[in-house]
């Protein structure tokens, strides 16, 4: 819901400077915005190289094969990533995500998560932002249901649909809204 955080109505009033109690001044907001989303296409590209090495590592990687990780991962590189780290760089090694933090081929659910994300809260941009019967909703279909029934149906029970990437790429700026 950090969504909610990046709208002027909401956040002027829950922010205050520290010392005066000034709220946040609209100018500075406004620089706020607009550095945002500064570098974002980078940044989705380095997720989805992480998601594919990953799931490539967990599927078809034969680690009795002539192919090594990190000949893996350059290969992925190659396919998707704009800046080619050096060739001492050994990302593989200190990967933890996938080696030792229990995402094994699930590194993607972090993008995942994010298209989720953004496409739960567009529903919140079309009706008001502070609609009660869009929170009501949300607070029915997504947070009361928890764990009790698969994510997707309570997504679709939410939105009325399956989720698209679309918000997440305006929310990103890759793309300009219509």
């Amino acid at each position: 819901m950090e969504n909610v955080c990046g709208e002027w109505n909401v956040l002027q009033d829950l922010t205050r400077h520290a010392d005066t109690g000034q709220k946040l001044p609209r100018a500075l907001f406004d620089k706020m915005q607009a550095a945002k989303n500064f570098q974002n296409g980078l940044q989705t590209l380095r997720q989805i190289e992480f998601s594919l090495f990953d799931m490539r590592l967990h599927s078809d990687f034969d680690p009795q094969g002539t192919q090594t990780i990190q000949q893996l991962l350059d290969e992925v590189r190659s396919k998707v990533a704009v800046l080619i780290p050096p060739a001492f760089n050994r990302f593989p090694n200190s990967f933890s995500h996938i080696f030792a933090g229990g995402y094994a081929a699930g590194y993607y659910s972090y993008k995942w998560a994010e298209v989720l994300s953004a496409d739960a809260y567009s529903l919140f941009e079309e009706s008001g932002i502070l609609n009660l019967t869009t929170g009501l909703r949300f607070r029915e279909e997504i947070l009361a249901m928890g764990g009790s029934r698969d994510a997707m149906q309570s997504f679709v029970a939410f939105r009325g649909r399956e989720p698209t990437i679309d918000a997440l790429l305006r929310h990103s700026g890759l793309v300009t809204a219509n």
